[in-house]
């Protein structure tokens, strides 16, 4: 752990600007915090997208290869769990605060490990998978909160996108297990001989159970980190979140930091609830969580790595290289997410949202061209790999910034499960359609309507979304203009 906070001391880059202002900040201390929650994020990605590497093995397995209906519905499964989690979160999160989120989310993370690997019957299959998507939408709406109230504002930036860096490094890492545990397929395989194999009986089983241990750690290592203080603070415990305050940042930081809480919470108890969502004086910003949360997924990119057989078999890809191409793709995600982290603090967050909208759309534009004009091989793996490279320095992670940060204390809770709700509901719309429209437009038609949403989201992220770097929490709240 030691020498992982050492490392992300150098990758994230603090400068002397904000070493002088936060002299006293103790950034061993908020990085291993920071790490220990972003575990979360590691198993968000790799549950996420290990069925993705199992789907030609468990499909044979279940005997649904033709059954388009079973098959979109193992696929959507998790997501059903990740509204329902997103759904709760703010509930749970508001009452048991943000590290007993975090605990349930880990159990939740574990039991479908376990759970999905060992049954035989489809029906439990899609039951553990809902499970593990509970964990999915639990750790995505409560992981980036805690980092945002526990990091200092000069550093909140780079610390939540530690986030989103465990996202892809558990994408990569299933990626690169369903790789090592999948034995060759010969391209001549039939279903029943795919079905028969070690791949088709035991194979896709170890690629859920491999979960099961990151799971354990992570659930271990949450009895060792603090509760949020700003939760503390909420709930009238202001000694205890004090303490946490010095622990960061020393007694003058403290001080400082209560301060501005302290009036930021005086008024928590006016408006309670769900319904504070609907204020007059809220609905400004929580409608631009929620496009902004919608948008992360219908940008489209999440398709690649959900309908990765698709895609790449539309582009000529084998099954035999389907698995090693999408490893390709992993890897440039985890880079650009690296770039993410050094330059969100810099550049700021609305000029990487609108950089990431604008430059999806052209990408799109010339993907579309290339499916519709019968291209093959590399010019599409590599407009598709710069896609995801794109999207991994700018959408990927600062929309998850972005939300931590723009709800007032007060809500944020509640705010911040209805925009992870909607976006597990947008990316279930995301899942189910695309292959409708894959069927109804081509794979060129369909990244061209991508095209047109990434366009529209430039056009709102332009005229509706203030710049939040440098500032406090509790400033973003009183003007965030």
């Amino acid at each position: 752990m030691n020498f992982c906070i050492k490392s992300i001391e150098k990758w994230v880059d603090f400068s002397s600007i904000f070493r002088s202002a936060y002299m006293k900040v103790n950034l061993r201390y908020v990085i291993g915090i920071s790490l220990i929650s972003a575990l979360a994020g590691f198993l968000f990605g790799y549950d996420w997208v290990v069925i993705g590497g199992a789907k030609p093995f468990y499909e044979r397995f279940f005997a649904i290869t033709g059954m388009p209906g079973l098959q979109g519905l193992a696929m959507s499964s998790a997501l059903i769990g990740c509204v329902g989690g997103a759904g709760v979160s703010g509930w749970i999160g508001s009452r048991l605060g943000r590290r007993g989120n975090l605990v349930i989310a880990a159990v939740l993370f574990l039991s479908s490990a376990v759970g999905t690997g060992a049954t035989n019957s489809f029906f439990y299959f899609m039951a553990f998978r809902v499970l593990g998507g509970f964990g999915i939408g639990i750790a995505s709406a409560t992981a980036p909160i805690y980092i945002a109230e526990i990091a200092p504002p000069a550093y909140r930036g780079r610390l939540v996108s530690l986030n989103q860096l465990n996202i892809v490094i558990g994408i990569l890492a299933a990626q690169i297990i369903n790789y090592l545990i999948a034995k060759p397929v010969p391209e001549d395989a039939t279903d029943l001989i795919i079905q028969l194999s070690w791949n088709g009986q035991k194979g896709w089983r170890w690629m859920f159970w491999a979960e099961a241990v990151p799971s354990a750690l992570f659930l271990g290592l949450l009895f060792f980190i603090p509760e949020s203080p700003r939760w503390l603070a909420g709930v009238g415990r202001r000694e205890k979140s004090m303490w946490i305050l010095g622990m960061i940042g020393g007694e003058a930081y403290a001080r400082s930091a209560w301060m501005e809480i302290e009036k930021s919470v005086a008024e928590q108890h006016t408006v309670k609830g769900p319904r504070s969502l609907v204020a007059a004086k809220y609905r400004p910003v929580v409608f631009l969580g929620i496009i902004l949360a919608i948008f992360q997924q219908w940008c489209g990119i999440n398709v690649v790595f959900n309908y990765a057989e698709e895609v790449f078999t539309a582009a000529g890809y084998q099954i035999s290289e389907l698995l090693f191409t999408i490893v390709v793709t992993g890897v440039v995600n985890l880079l650009f997410t690296y770039i993410a982290i050094r330059t969100v603090d810099r550049w700021g967050r609305r000029k990487l949202m609108m950089t990431g909208s604008a430059g999806l759309a052209i990408l799109y534009l010339f993907l579309g061209l290339g499916y519709f004009l019968g291209m093959k091989g590399t010019p599409i793996l590599v407009v598709v790999v710069a896609s995801i490279a794109l999207y991994a320095m700018t959408l990927a992670p600062v929309t998850w910034v972005v939300l931590s940060e723009i709800f007032p204390n007060r809500i944020r809770s509640t705010a911040m499960a209805a925009a992870t709700t909607m976006l597990w509901v947008a990316s279930a719309l995301l899942v189910v359609t695309f292959p409708y429209l894959n069927e109804g437009l081509k794979t060129s038609g369909t990244f061209w309507v991508y095209a047109g949403i990434c366009l529209a989201g430039f056009l709102f992220i332009y005229r509706k979304l203030p710049e939040t770097k440098g500032k406090t929490l509790e400033e973003i709240e009183i003007n965030p203009e």
